[in-house]
């Protein structure tokens, strides 16, 4: 077992940032980790064509069905998917690649991404570009202007996926004030978790106050900042837990509590079970 989650460096496999595959029944792939965990650098984009995939996020089993389209944020704890019954691509990127625009459509969601279905002629031009994409991508890269050519693909497909995404957001919550508030605390909750546990910080931040930034997450999300926080600490306490050897005492300590009894305590007031019963029971 291994002391902290691995994270796999997209330019130690592909030094353009990008990796693309065309998996079909019977491929397997073999976990190098413990429990087959990592993080990635990177993200990662699955398109099934047809049978059923899945995949394990953060303690969230998320199946993939054919015609549907799904990605995997940088940093998000999970397992290679589980495709050995299906036909379906797979598309690693460096997050230089997807411009500012469409990181906020990726990354700045509450809660946990689920997959798009795509209608027919959805799915007949995302693969109209990932062809010609994965034919590119094989080609050799000293030929002229092999990498121009590449990113262009790139830009097409990434924009196309955020297009989806963000047609596809809850109606009403178009970017008014208080949405792009939101967006904005949960990309500070994702950078500074570990440092910074109280809602008046993140207010005092985002230059507004806590009685408004309240109003905000509990308008757009139906929950109070302080649900938000608690919950992004646990699940990184769950992570460490489950997926390292690293004791209660350092967990705590990584997690920015000094005092690891009172770590235990509060993970016990939330997940209903002590941090050492948690590993014990996730474990089995």
């Amino acid at each position: 077992m291994m002391n902290d989650i691995p994270w796999h460096q997209l330019y130690e496999r592909a030094d353009s940032g990008v990796e693309i595959d065309h998996f079909k029944p019977g491929d397997s792939y073999k976990e190098d980790e413990p429990l087959g965990a990592h993080r990635d650098d990177h993200y990662i984009f699955f398109l099934v064509e047809s049978g059923n995939a899945e995949l394990m996020i953060d303690f969230h089993a998320v199946p993939l069905t054919p015609g549907e389209i799904y990605f995997i944020l940088p940093g998000q704890v999970h397992h290679r998917i589980n495709a050995e019954m299906a036909y379906g691509w797979y598309l690693a990127l460096d997050t230089s690649l997807l411009n500012a625009a469409q990181r906020q459509v990726f990354e700045e969601r509450m809660v946990l991404q689920q997959p798009i279905g795509l209608n027919t002629e959805e799915q007949q031009r995302f693969l109209q570009i990932l062809g010609p994409l994965y034919r590119h991508y094989q080609e050799q890269s000293e030929q002229p202007f092999y990498r121009p050519i590449l990113y262009s693909f790139i830009q097409v497909f990434t924009g196309m996926v955020a297009a989806l995404y963000q047609s596809a957001e809850t109606t009403g919550t178009a970017s008014n004030r208080k949405t792009l508030l939101t967006q904005a605390f949960k990309a500070l909750l994702t950078e500074k978790h570990k440092i910074l546990k109280s809602p008046s910080a993140y207010a005092g931040l985002l230059n507004v106050s806590t009685a408004y930034l309240n109003e905000a997450l509990k308008q757009t999300t139906g929950l109070p900042v302080s649900h938000w926080i608690i919950q992004e600490l646990m699940l990184e306490a769950k992570r460490l837990l489950y997926y390292t050897n690293s004791t209660v005492k350092e967990i705590a300590f990584q997690l920015g509590y000094a005092d690891h009894t009172h770590f235990s305590r509060l993970f016990k007031e939330q997940v209903g079970q002590t941090p050492l019963a948690f590993r014990a029971a996730y474990r089995e």
